[in-house]
């Protein structure tokens, strides 16, 4: 590439860079803050870049190809087999928006975007008294036309929405949509898989894609339900235990006959220093209480001085074992 391509680089090339930051970005077990910083100042160079892959984004969620694009991910210095078919989405997309086949999906709109970083909490008041909490590691984006309209990116929130009948609060999350009744819920994103849990009032659960012919499904103080691209399910929780998953709003972690391993995955959501649980043996352990989500070495504490196991400090690690 030439020093003017470079510095001008053409419109296919900013296509084939966002597929291929597009690609890192799906592959979330190996995605870390630095990439992150990185994707983030990518997007903020040029309007363009951050157009080129917000509607590859969309294009590629809407034909639900993100398991073939995975299994093909490759590193952005290579040339990926998939990436002709993710460029070509984009050229695909854009032709329909010049011939008024169709219209971009709503999630490309101007928004206003919402960050946290790790161990980070963060409140957003809405125009209406509307409040969104954001926790640990969290991204949300608000339509700037329309602050009613939601997607939460990544990680969790918090919702205490103002009711609307006549413009409803709807929040977009790995192609299903909540629609708010009057409502406190939360939601949370990991994985590919979608939690959402309702505190007070009521709420309508339902496929992001009008397209797509599903029932919604209405939901009570206590439901959550648990969705996944091919299956849903609706489970009954106790007001404590709601209560109780939203300790990170005080900052806090509540275990009661937690697992080990499960705890030290709470943990690492909110700290750079990581728990290590070395032995499934350990990793079965259950273990109660309410601790400070930054206080790695309380928990470890803990484990050393209660559960009589061995803790040992390394570099941005704590290593628990027999």
């Amino acid at each position: 590439m030439s020093e003017a391509s470079e510095l001008h680089p053409t419109a296919k090339e900013i296509q084939e860079q966002a597929a291929l930051w597009l690609m890192d970005v799906r592959d979330r077990a190996n995605w870390s803050a630095d990439d992150q910083a990185g994707l983030d100042a990518w997007l903020a160079q040029s309007h363009a870049h951050r157009i080129a892959y917000l509607r590859l984004e969309a294009a590629w969620n809407r034909t639900h190809r993100l398991a073939a694009l995975r299994s093909g991910h490759a590193a952005r210095g290579s040339t990926p087999k998939l990436l002709p078919l993710l460029v070509g989405a984009v050229a695909a997309l854009a032709v329909m928006a010049v011939l008024g086949v169709g219209m971009l999906p709503p999630r490309i709109a101007p928004a206003k975007i919402y960050k946290t970083a790790l161990g980070e909490r963060k409140t957003i008041t809405l125009t209406d008294g509307s409040e969104i909490e954001l926790n640990t590691n969290s991204a949300l984006r608000i339509a700037s036309d329309n602050a009613r309209k939601v997607w939460l990116d990544r990680g969790e929130a918090y919702f205490q929405i103002k009711h609307d009948a006549s413009h409803p609060f709807t929040v977009t999350v790995e192609g299903h949509r909540v629609v708010d009744l009057g409502t406190k819920f939360r939601i949370r994103e990991r994985a590919e898989v979608v939690e959402v849990a309702l505190m007070e009032g009521a709420a309508r659960f339902e496929a992001a894609d009008d397209s797509v012919r599903a029932y919604p499904v209405y939901l009570s103080p206590g439901d959550v339900v648990i969705a996944k691209a091919d299956s849903m399910s609706v489970l009954k929780r106790a007001p404590r235990e709601l209560s109780n998953e939203l300790g990170w709003r005080r900052g806090v972690l509540i275990f009661k006959h937690t697992a080990l391993a499960d705890a030290a995955t709470e943990f690492n959501r909110y700290n750079a220093t990581k728990l290590v649980i070395a032995t499934p043996a350990v990793a079965k352990i259950e273990i109660g209480g309410t601790f400070p989500s930054d206080d790695v070495a309380a928990f470890a504490r803990i484990a050393r001085d209660l559960l009589k196991l061995h803790v040992e400090f390394k570099d941005r690690e704590v290593v628990i074992s027999r």
